[in-house]
């Protein structure tokens, strides 16, 4: 799993831009800025759609003035998906979508989680995590993904806030829960 202080991998993310697709790469999104990156694993489903995201388009505007350029949420959806649930959630022009289809970036950052079992394939950890120019300041992942307290907004805003970094979860043992 990747850690603080570490570069993040090059992987790419597919984003929506004035209705059509568009690949980016991890530097196109994170060089020269200060990212406010929320993990999650997959739109629509329970904790993600009623907490998560509510959550995070929220706090959007504090998060800025905690000196996050961008504000951007990935998980393995397609950019369809993904861009549809930022308009269910009033997201659009607030969080920048980072569709992972192919669970790239997960899986290069180590942050993917097998949920298989469950019918849903790999998928994102939950995390919050905060990149400055490509390096991982802040990570926090979640001991279960139907949790989102460590990885909410409200967290990371109270820490950036603080200017403490996030106290990292212990790794997640046993059977993954499902979302």
């Amino acid at each position: 799993m990747i850690k603080e202080g570490e570069r993040l991998p090059e992987a790419s993310f597919v984003v929506m831009e004035k209705r059509a697709a568009s690949k980016k790469s991890t530097m196109d999104i994170f060089a020269g800025r200060r990212v406010a990156l929320f993990g999650l694993p997959g739109a629509f489903t329970p904790v993600c759609h009623r907490e998560h995201l509510p959550g995070i388009v929220s706090l959007v505007d504090t998060l800025e003035k905690n000196g996050v350029d961008v504000v951007a949420c990935t998980a393995v959806n397609d950019v369809f998906v993904l861009h549809r649930w930022a308009r269910d959630h009033g997201a659009q022009r607030k969080v920048l979508m980072l569709a992972d289809g192919n669970a790239d970036f997960a899986m290069r950052s180590g942050l993917a989680v097998d949920l298989s079992e469950f019918g849903l394939g790999i998928r994102s950890n939950r995390y919050a995590m905060v990149v400055r120019d490509g390096t991982v300041e802040i990570l926090n992942v979640e001991n279960a993904l139907s949790e989102h307290d460590a990885s909410s907004a409200a967290s990371v805003c109270r820490l950036l806030e603080q200017d403490a970094p996030l106290q990292t979860a212990p790794e997640p043992t046993g059977t993954p829960t499902p979302i």
